[in-house]
């Protein structure tokens, strides 16, 4: 497995990671796939605590308590579980967001977290208070570094100015380009390491049956999917071609892919291995449909 540094920290991560919010309610298949994920030298793993209302954390704590420094473990923080379960409310406040650490650090059963990333952003947020409960929690040696995940340029542009944030999560696939028009200079530029969500769009790239997605219709992704799949041959399946995509811009980091059976983990995990895409392949696919645009949060 290929690593690479996610920006200007010393983390050295798989080039493609484990995104558990795909993670089932079987606990005992679950850590199955995590230990064989690491077996296979993927080292970074992404949680957060809104999933399955810190269920996900829990699991990621039991399956890696005994193997620590063998693993990078990301989580997220700033949504908020309503009393009675029926849904969640943003809060990047500055005490919110500290208490999330502790509560993340009990449920991942460690002393430390490698990333710890606010799950999403606005403008209308106090940012720089937000921005002092990551620094505090950084100078407490209870997170090594931290980042956001976001797909607001505005939002993202605040934070590259404001912070020491390492990292930015963000969607990105031959069905969703939107962060080429301009985030992803940036924050190459700024050695702020990405990590690509979505990279597969819902398995609509893997061999999904087609259907709409974002602003394009199911003709469209049919199109794209096709054009995948011929590009693929036999150098690698449908999915790798997606992935090799994604990886071939020199802004990302990792491409953080939702797991859940040991064939998918096998077939994701061999993606390094598998031919690069020529520059040829990478100009076609980029023609196959128009690339999209950010239409709002610009």
């Amino acid at each position: 497995m290929i690593s690479r540094k996610l920006g200007k920290s010393d983390l050295e991560i798989s080039e493609v990671s484990f995104g558990c919010m795909s993670l089932g309610e079987n606990e005992k298949e679950n850590i199955f796939l995590l230990h064989k994920a690491l077996e296979l030298r993927i080292n970074y793993f992404d949680t957060a605590d809104l999933y399955q209302h810190g269920k996900n954390e829990e699991i990621l704590g039991k399956a890696f308590k005994d193997k620590r420094d063998k693993v990078i473990i990301a989580t997220k923080a700033g949504n908020q579980w309503r009393a009675d379960g029926s849904g969640w409310d943003w809060n990047p406040r500055k005490e919110y967001i500290l208490s999330c650490a502790e509560n993340s650090l009990r449920r991942l059963q460690t002393d430390y977290i490698d990333l710890f990333q606010l799950h999403g952003g606005t403008l209308e947020d106090n940012i720089d208070e937000t921005i002092d409960a990551f620094e505090i929690l950084v100078k407490e040696g209870k997170i090594r570094y931290y980042g956001i995940s976001s797909i607001r340029p505005n939002v993202i542009r605040e934070y590259v100015k404001r912070s020491n944030i390492v990292s930015v999560m963000m969607q990105y696939s031959l069905l969703d380009r939107r962060p080429e028009e301009s985030c992803l200079q940036l924050l190459h530029e700024h050695e702020i390491g990405v990590l690509a969500r979505g990279s597969l769009a819902k398995g609509l790239l893997a061999g999904k049956p087609a259907s709409s997605y974002l602003n394009y219709s199911g003709e469209e992704v049919d199109k794209m999917a096709e054009a995948v799949k011929s590009i693929s041959g036999k150098a690698r399946t449908p999915a790798q071609t997606a992935l090799h995509y994604v990886l071939a811009n020199s802004a990302i980091s990792s491409a953080v892919t939702g797991i859940r059976t040991k064939e998918q983990l096998e077939e994701i995990a061999a993606t390094p291995e598998r031919q690069l895409l020529t520059e040829q392949e990478l100009e076609t696919l980029s023609l196959v449909i128009p690339a999209n645009l950010y239409d709002s949060h610009r």
